[in-house]
């Protein structure tokens, strides 16, 4: 299975030596994380052209949960709509969601323990399916890695994780 991460991402601690690009790139991901609906529209065109060499027709396109509902809602039901009739797959956002609110995951840090705990996925929905998975961003590849397990547990062939952004550092690098 492939992971793919579409640009590099830059903490907002550490934009300021990132090359102008990748601050434009990072600044429209949080944004789209933020549930802008321009980033989201753009976010949309982005994920479809990276899609857009694969047969997508019996594909379920889901993306990861946030740690709550009302940010999973807020992130990403219009994008999942959108993108999913944009390439014609199925949008498997109404059969994933989150209860309760957990910590985010750049919070918990090493606690992968519950991490996704509070996921609920309609296994019905996904048993024999092939799905594509999507993120905004890409730290360690950790909370993916837990939901693509989640998925598979779920009965589901994961094809790909594709992300919008990588987070990278620059902290090494001269200005």
């Amino acid at each position: 299975m492939m992971k793919y991460a579409l640009y590099d991402y830059i903490p907002q601690r550490r934009l300021r030596k990132a090359p102008f690009e990748t601050r434009d790139i990072s600044r429209r991901i949080l944004l789209f994380k933020n549930g802008n609906k321009t980033a989201t529209n753009w976010a949309v065109g982005i994920f479809r052209t990276a899609l857009s060499h694969m047969d997508l027709h019996d594909t379920i396109i889901v993306c990861v949960p946030a740690s709550c509902q009302r940010t999973y809602v807020r992130r990403f039901r219009k994008f999942s709509k959108a993108l999913c009739k944009k390439c014609g797959a199925i949008d498997g956002f109404p059969f994933v969601s989150v209860k309760g609110k957990r910590d985010k995951a750049h919070i918990a840090k090493g606690d992968t323990s519950s991490r996704l705990s509070n996921v609920i996925i309609d296994k019905d929905v996904f048993m024999g399916r092939k799905v594509v998975i999507i993120d905004d961003i890409c730290t360690t590849c950790t909370t993916a890695n837990l939901f693509i397990s989640m998925m598979e547990a779920a009965g589901a062939e994961v094809r790909m994780a594709l992300f919008l952004g990588k987070t990278r550092n620059y902290w090494h690098q001269q200005s």
